[in-house]
């Protein structure tokens, strides 16, 4: 049992414990939640008294008193990351911003490129064997208080004592603070309508089985929203927030499918209510370990079915992500996003998402951009992004050429800024003169369309609407099929597809044209693609299908017309009037297993099918 006289004589007043500090020195501060508030208190009262004390730290949640009362010259603020209470003084030269990764901040405290001469942290109470835990905060936090010459710790009964490598023995602290107020916590953003849908195509990504890292936010928390109906999710984070208590109350999270620290939840630190800090105490699901460890990409790689979510400010159409700076100006930092892209990509069936609305101020400007703007830094490389996601869908770039990224990023652009995103393409050599996409406002993707099926074979598809962006994918599926495929999809037979064909067969107004495509969740390929083509006077619509010969007979076929069908129908079409060769008894089958009254005449090898939805009109 602990000698409790230890703690007693290790005891001090906030004042008495932050005389330690001297001019000069880099004194380092506890993270997000944890910022051990007495200490800064008293240590802005001091700052008249100090010149050129550096305190060095991350993200750090609420008011700062020493941003309110100080000079710059004696408490100069050091971060790796711009959080809002010093992103002013960050802008105006009055402090200074670190770009790093999160992962390889330690290294420089236990390395001494950057040595901690006082350590300011915020504690839980020693047990009975004298470990404090490091509680909400263990991110940086361990590695800079083993490196510090010097460990003031404010010992705060209502912190939460979290489990995994988090701990400190009492004899490890110089002088301690005792403290007893509730811990900090962080209210998400409210989600609109934009954040929303993001959240809803970013859920669609996510399998059963699969791995988060999951941040805070409004567009972490939307996708958590849509996550109801999944199972046996796992979380591997550097943080997260009161979104996932829901899905662990319901059982989706179970972290039963995760291939590393199976059933536990793993993360470096986390913000939030009391009730997720109730959530985190003594809680042996959870283990907190330093960012050197959950934020390495080989340590994240180890987890299969890896999902890694990441925000950004900008896109630009070659792929750079621009996430820690407006411009010139430091808005946020690289924090873990590069770790985790870069770990999920090596994860097995891994996913790494970007993720960010269309547009920013107020519609007004486009967050897809042709070039990032001056000044503004790549977090994350054109060779390290996979997928980005806006309101608009989903754009999956790699291994992309920069004209199927550039097509692809217009399309989940907001489609008012789509037609100049593509003359400035174009000028920018990255498209052809004659390349065409949907540009105007009025035909949007229709997202609700989209959903996952299962073949005969119980193999799982993706039924979506053709994009602009599936010219190669398009070009593939045609090389892939036989003679006689295509003879019974174009009444004749076609050796190559003329671009101009090409384009007029991706260019979907999703209006008067229509064109569902089944794709392989696995490889990505397009499987089949069955189309309409609206003639407005009689309110009827023309189908054809087609499917990759090594996919037929698995009724792809069917769930591409059937679902096609739905859609007309939702849109008031009177029903459908189309040609099929005689001989194309697979499409004749389909077609006569519908309910609906048929009306079929032959002429010259042909059948000409036709049938109204409302039989009686």
């Amino acid at each position: 049992m602990y000698d409790n006289d230890k703690l007693s004589q290790k005891t001090v007043t906030a004042k008495e414990a932050v005389t330690k500090i001297k001019s000069g020195q880099k004194v380092f501060i506890g993270s997000g939640a944890a910022v051990p508030q007495q200490l800064m208190q008293a240590l802005a009262q001091r700052s008249d008294e100090l010149y050129d004390t550096e305190l060095v730290h991350i993200l750090t949640l609420g008011v700062d008193p020493t941003v309110e009362n100080r000079s710059v010259q004696n408490l100069h603020h050091a971060t790796f990351f711009v959080g809002a209470n010093i992103r002013e003084e960050v802008q105006n030269c009055e402090a200074d911003y670190t770009p790093i990764f999160l992962s390889e901040i330690p290294q420089l405290f236990t390395n001494k490129i950057l040595p901690i001469d006082v350590a300011l942290v915020q504690l839980s109470p020693p047990n009975e064997e004298g470990f404090c835990s490091y509680g909400v905060s263990v991110d940086i936090v361990k590695s800079a208080v083993e490196s510090a010459d010097y460990v003031i710790a404010e010992i705060n009964t209502q912190m939460p004592r979290t489990q995994g490598d988090s701990f400190i023995h009492i004899d490890n602290i110089d002088q301690v603070v005792l403290h007893d107020s509730a811990i900090l916590e962080y209210k998400t953003p409210v989600k609109d309508d934009v954040i929303k849908k993001i959240g809803g195509y970013i859920a669609m990504l996510i399998d059963d089985g699969a791995t988060l890292q999951i941040g805070i936010g409004s567009i972490p928390d939307a996708v958590l929203a849509h996550l109801h109906d999944k199972k046996d999710l796992g979380i591997h984070t550097e943080m997260f927030s009161d979104g996932i208590l829901p899905l662990i109350e319901k059982g989706v999270i179970t972290n039963n499918c995760k291939t590393l620290h199976r059933n536990k939840i793993i993360t470096s630190f986390v913000m939030g209510s009391k009730k997720l800090y109730d959530f985190v105490d003594n809680n042996p699901n959870v283990e907190f370990h330093p960012s050197q460890y959950t934020n390495d990409p080989f340590i994240i790689a180890k987890n299969d079915n890896m999902v890694a979510i990441n925000s950004a400010l900008q896109v630009d159409l070659t792929g750079q992500v621009c996430a820690d700076s407006i411009g010139h100006a430091f808005y946020s930092g690289i924090g873990g996003q590069l770790d985790f892209i870069r770990g999920a990509a090596r994860s097995i069936s891994g996913k790494p998402i970007i993720a960010l609305p269309s547009t920013a101020k107020n519609g007004e400007v486009s967050r897809i951009v042709t070039e990032l703007s001056s000044g503004a830094g790549v977090v994350t490389t054109r060779g390290d992004v996979h997928y980005v996601v806006t309101e608009y869908g989903i754009a999956y770039l790699h291994g992309k050429s920069i004209r199927q990224r550039a097509l692809s990023l217009i399309n989940i652009a907001h489609p008012k800024f789509r037609a100049q995103l593509l003359q400035q393409a174009k000028t920018n050599h990255y498209l052809p003169e004659d390349q065409i996409t949907i540009t105007s406002e009025k035909n949007t993707y229709p997202q609700h369309t989209e959903k996952n099926v299962r073949t005969k074979t119980n193999r799982p598809i993706f039924i979506r609407p053709l994009k602009s962006s599936d010219e190669d994918l398009i070009k593939q599926m045609f090389y892939s099929l036989s003679d006689k495929t295509i003879y019974f999809r174009a009444f004749t037979t076609i050796k190559y597809l003329p671009r101009k064909i090409l384009h007029h067969l991706v260019h979907i107004d999703y209006d008067t044209t229509m064109a569902l495509c089944a794709i392989d969740k696995e490889h990505q390929h397009i499987l089949g693609v069955a189309r309409y083509y609206l003639e407005k006077r009689s309110n009827m619509i023309e189908i054809a299908v087609v499917v990759r010969d090594d996919w037929q007979n698995q009724g792809i076929g069917r769930l591409l017309i059937n679902n096609l069908i739905q859609i007309a129908r939702e849109r008031g079409v009177r029903g459908v009037a189309m040609d099929i060769l005689a001989e194309n008894n697979k499409v004749l089958n389909i077609i006569k297993s519908s309910s609906h009254k048929l009306k079929i005449s032959v002429e010259a090898g042909i059948c000409h099918v036709k049938f109204l939805f409302d039989e009686n009109e």
